[in-house]
């Protein structure tokens, strides 16, 4: 036999004789059909036409999403997606290649189970709220499930809740209603300041109106007093003193009127003898209500007497 030919055929059962796994992977060597060795990362021998590569392990974290709809509680549909975090037990990694044809139908066939036992239980509101309860759940179930094919569950999460459209748009609409309502009652609640405060302003402003008129009134009817004290002292009684300040006030009052370019207001009667009926209106209307009191005083004076006559009567008796 030709060396060349010797050479190549030594140079392909070398070829064939070496090979590589790749780092966090682990390879399952048979031989004559039979498992023979699990070999790791590095460089590793075989012996050519008799051992063989059956697979490759992957011993890094898989994720797998698994989407499940179920109905609650409360009879709404609803869409899940779960995430299972997993990998395979370097310990394990016969159980995982031989035990466990397809790991990704397992996994997803037991969390469609817990999902669906533990979903119906809550109103599609705990649902949310409970979340992480159901994951806890889904993890438990499948660590007692995966654990004996070879395969550790790292994680499970919840990562998406999709109700039904409709009901989504049924939610939305009563979280608008709910802050509307807010809304309305802090509007109301505002209005109601305002109005409150507007209120006490127009009393106190009131108030203060008044209580200027008043003062106004008491400092006029002082002058009035000190005018009348004056016109006395120079031999002017009281009666015609009034007259004076009447008829005085009274053309004032015209002269004010008449100042004005843009009054349209008209005073009437405005002859001077005006100011006299003006005065005699005025002591009547006095000298009628100093003759009531009296009356009234007296009437009061009379009922007084008679209920001590009455008295001492009974007391007689």
């Amino acid at each position: 036999m030709p060396l060349y030919i010797i050479i190549f055929v030594a140079v392909v059962l070398l070829f064939l004789a070496f090979f590589t796994v790749k780092q966090q992977s682990a390879a399952i060597v048979q031989r004559f059909g039979k498992f023979n060795s699990i070999r790791h990362s590095g460089l590793q021998l075989k012996i050519p036409f008799v051992d063989r590569i059956a697979g490759v392990v992957n011993l890094k974290i898989q994720q797998l999403d698994v989407i499940i709809e179920t109905k609650t509680k409360d009879n709404v549909f609803v869409k899940l997606k779960v995430s299972v975090q997993f990998k395979v037990i370097p310990e394990k990694v016969y159980d995982a290649f031989y035990k466990l044809e397809y790991p990704h139908d397992q996994i997803t066939s037991y969390v469609f189970d817990v999902v669906r036992a533990e979903v119906p239980k809550l109103i599609l509101d705990d649902v949310f709220e409970r979340k992480d309860n159901i994951a806890v759940a889904v993890k438990r179930e499948l660590n007692e499930a995966m654990t004996t094919y070879g395969y550790d569950i790292i994680n499970t999460l919840i990562t998406d809740i999709d109700p039904d459209i409709q009901v989504k748009n049924a939610m939305n609409r009563i979280n608008a209603a709910d802050r509307e309502k807010v809304a309305a009652e802090y509007e109301a609640e505002a209005s109601r300041i305002r109005i409150v405060a507007k209120a006490r302003a127009e009393a106190e402003s009131k108030r203060l109106q008044g209580q200027g008129i008043a003062d106004q009134r008491r400092e006029i009817a002082q002058g009035l007093v000190e005018s009348v004290d004056i016109l006395n002292k120079v031999g002017i009684n009281s009666q015609e003193a009034s007259a004076l300040i009447v008829v005085t006030q009274h053309y004032d009052t015209l002269q004010a009127v008449g100042s004005d370019s843009r009054s349209n207001l008209i005073l009437l009667p405005n002859a001077p003898s005006a100011a006299t009926e003006m005065l005699s209106s005025m002591i009547t209307s006095f000298a009628a209500t100093s003759k009531l009191k009296e009356t009234d005083e007296a009437f009061k004076r009379d009922n007084e007497a008679k209920k001590r006559k009455d008295n001492k009567k009974d007391q007689e008796m």
